[in-house]
């Protein structure tokens, strides 16, 4: 018979050995393959490369769930900020572009096991380079590598709504008064800050029938805090839904009465003759309407306009009747505001 590894049922010391060599080679090989996923897919570039990729994928959700983003209420306090600070745009469609052309230019290890992590990545057209420093936290299934940011690299955007509450980013609408109560309700000009996922670029703007404001682009890089202003301004329906009312109060509540003064309007006319007739007055021509943000409302300057009246007198010197015909000018001012509803007040001065 041929011999066998087995000796009275026990291995032979050449098949232990044979045994042995192989566990140690795939031991050895699991060890290796271990190392280099924790080298790669699991290495602190490769955390860094993920959460700057979800950010250009507009996957927001997965990038502020990224360990060390997200800022609990002793971190907010920690860096100066309100712990009811809107985390409104921590989501997906607000991003107008992410970081592109992402490089790892260097992965520096520390002593007590963290990496500073600098990537490469463009922005528009700016290309930036940011140090993103990252800590080990306690390992996938106890082998596999996992990281925080040692500092999260959301931005704070401090955000002035000029003459409207409301404000646009990217798809999302938000109003500034969000957190407000009281008095701060009514302000002209509200501010609000943001948490916002860093890096990126955001486009703010504001459009409605009565309001509209110039687009403003803003760079947001990992822990910046930058400002913008989002200043809406009256459009061409606002201007023409006043001057309607302007035009309408003239010829409606101040041309129709017959009185040499009508009043609460702001024209009328003192004559030496007798009036022997009803005074009629008409609108010869309108102040023409332009708006301008003051500090509360809108504000008109004084503007020019004409009134004519026509009446019969009789002169006081040699009794004779006449017809008076004449032109009187005038000027009129007024702030205009848009309520909640939508509607909007004007207020003569």
């Amino acid at each position: 018979m041929g011999s066998s590894g087995r000796r009275g049922g026990r291995l032979s010391p050449a098949a232990i050995a044979g045994w042995t060599g192989l566990a140690v080679l795939l031991g050895g090989a699991f060890l290796a393959a271990l190392g280099g996923l924790n080298h790669t897919l699991y290495g602190a570039p490769a955390f860094v490369e993920r959460y700057l990729g979800n950010i250009a994928n507009d996957d927001i959700v997965s990038a502020a769930a990224t360990p060390g983003v997200r800022l609990d209420e002793g971190a907010l306090a920690a860096a100066g900020l309100p712990a009811d600070i809107s985390t409104a745009m921590l989501r997906s469609g607000v991003v107008e572009s992410g970081p592109e052309d992402v490089r790892i230019v260097s992965d520096v290890p520390h002593d007590d096991g963290s990496h500073t992590v600098t990537a490469s990545y463009r922005l528009e057209s700016s290309i930036i380079e940011t140090a993103f420093d990252v800590n080990p936290i306690e390992p996938l299934y106890g082998v596999l590598n996992r990281w925080e940011f040692a500092t999260s690299p959301l931005a704070v955007i401090q955000v002035t709504a000029a003459h409207s509450p409301l404000f646009t980013v990217g798809s999302l609408t938000l109003d500034t008064r969000a957190t407000k109560s009281a008095d701060e309700l009514a302000a002209f000009t509200q501010q609000a800050s943001y948490l916002a996922i860093a890096p990126a670029v955001y486009e703010f703007g504001y459009e409605s029938t009565l309001l509209e404001a110039v687009p403003a682009q803003v760079v947001a890089e990992p822990g910046a805090e930058v400002a913008v202003t989002v200043d809406a301004l009256p459009t061409e329906a606002f201007i023409e839904r006043v001057q309607a009312k302007v035009d309408e109060f003239l010829q409606d509540q101040c041309a129709t009465q017959t009185v040499l003064q009508p009043s609460g309007c702001p024209f009328g006319v003192v004559i030496d003759d007798r009036v022997v007739g009803e005074p009629a007055w008409t609108i010869v021509s309108s102040p023409e309407v332009t708006l301008a943000p003051g500090d509360t409302t809108f504000e008109m300057p004084a503007t020019p306009g004409v009134a004519r009246i026509t009446v019969d007198v009789q002169s006081l010197f040699d009794g004779t009747f006449s017809t008076l015909e004449q032109d009187e000018g005038f000027t009129l001012a007024l702030d205009a505001t848009v309520r909640p509803d939508g509607s909007i007040a004007i207020q003569l001065r």
